[in-house]
């Protein structure tokens, strides 16, 4: 099959925000390690282009910008990947192998596998697990990635990083933003807290036993739809794709797309349901909803066309599988709906790509 052409700014792809907005807190985070292995603050700061004084200075707001090639430049004083917030150091080059190594998974749950059995091999420093939803939220998977030992990790940055990387790099391999359920720390909610609500979607959870992620099974299934040299790209552009906070839409729609998409297709709320949840009357919602262009119908039939068009481009899955998932009882139909979503039949619109 012909590679498709790489991809500039996709869903999950947009420029790095020049407006100051990134906590001062972060530019003593990111440095600290390197501090502590006899590194040059001011060295460091020069080489990021961050005035010297701004240290502890709260009001001096930074920009990805100046963050990306703060973190940068500590890779390279450190030779190490984690900064030198870990015990022991994370060789350079460790992550681009991860991301070569698993490029070639064919669905998103396939490659957090690897991703966690490739860390398990190279570094003992993590404790790193894809689990399996138990019973009573069976619905749901958990990523486990947690810091061993975090005594030099003292303002939990390489934490923060870690999770962010994973949940980045995920939404950037199927090109979609995944509404990860919940992002949870095994530290008290720090003093920085609001950074992690524009960082992490979904619900934030302190204190806990472990680090980790957690999202809806059903986006296991998302097939892996970038090319090596896409990739090469990514990393070459690393790590301003991972800093970068994707900008926030207020609108009711996108508010209901992500309520809806913490459910299987089978299973989505209705308007009424949804509505309680909102505290808003069903008309206020409709009424809403059609000002912008939309409808409650119209948001959830969307979310099923997206999802069962991706997983189309899986072409080991039958078209009965794809109904399966999709929440439809009978493959007749979902055919009969996916001809009225996009003008052709599964089974032609499958060819048709396979074509281009």
């Amino acid at each position: 099959m012909t590679q498709k052409a790489p991809v500039t700014l996709s869903t999950v792809e947009q420029p790095l925000l020049e407006k100051p907005h990134i906590a001062n807190h972060y530019i003593r985070a990111c440095i600290g390690g390197a501090l502590r292995l006899g590194h040059n603050s001011d060295e460091l700061l020069d080489a990021a282009q961050i005035p010297l004084h701004w240290i502890d200075r709260p009001e001096r707001l930074i920009t990805e910008q100046q963050t990306t090639r703060l973190v940068k430049t500590v890779w390279r004083a450190t030779d190490d990947e984690f900064m030198g917030l870990a015990p022991e150091p994370c060789a350079s080059g460790i992550f681009a192998l991860m991301c070569e190594f698993c490029l070639h998974s064919e669905t998103l749950g396939a490659m957090l596998k690897q991703s966690a059995r490739f860390y398990r091999t190279v570094y003992n420093g993590l404790d790193i697990e894809f689990v399996e939803g138990c019973e009573e939220a069976k619905q749901q998977v958990f990523f486990r990635l947690h810091l061993h030992d975090g005594r030099y990790d003292s303002d939990h940055l390489l934490q923060e990083f870690l999770l962010l990387m994973w949940q980045r790099f995920n939404c950037w391999l199927v090109d979609q933003q995944i509404p990860f359920l919940t992002s949870q720390f095994s530290y008290p909610e720090p003093s920085h807290v609001e950074e992690y609500r524009a960082m992490f979607p979904g619900e934030l959870s302190f204190d806990q036993a472990t680090s980790g992620f957690s999202l809806h099974a059903k986006y296991l299934h998302l097939p892996i739809v970038r090319t090596e040299t896409e990739l090469q790209c990514f990393l070459q552009e690393a790590p301003a794709f991972i800093l970068h906070r994707p900008s926030q839409d207020e609108s009711l729609r996108a508010k209901i797309r992500q309520m809806l998409s913490r459910y299987d297709y089978a299973d989505m709320p209705s308007l009424d349901q949804i509505s309680q949840q909102l505290h808003m009357t069903p008309r206020s919602i409709g009424r809403k909803l059609k000002d912008e262009g939309t409808a409650f119908s119209k948001i959830r039939e969307s979310l099923r066309r997206e999802y069962a068009i991706k997983l189309l481009t899986t072409e080991h899955l039958s078209i009965a599988d794809v109904s399966e998932r999709t929440g439809f009882s009978e493959t007749a139909a979902f055919c009969r709906a996916f001809k009225r979503w996009t003008g052709r039949p599964p089974s032609a619109w499958r060819q048709g790509r396979g074509s281009l």
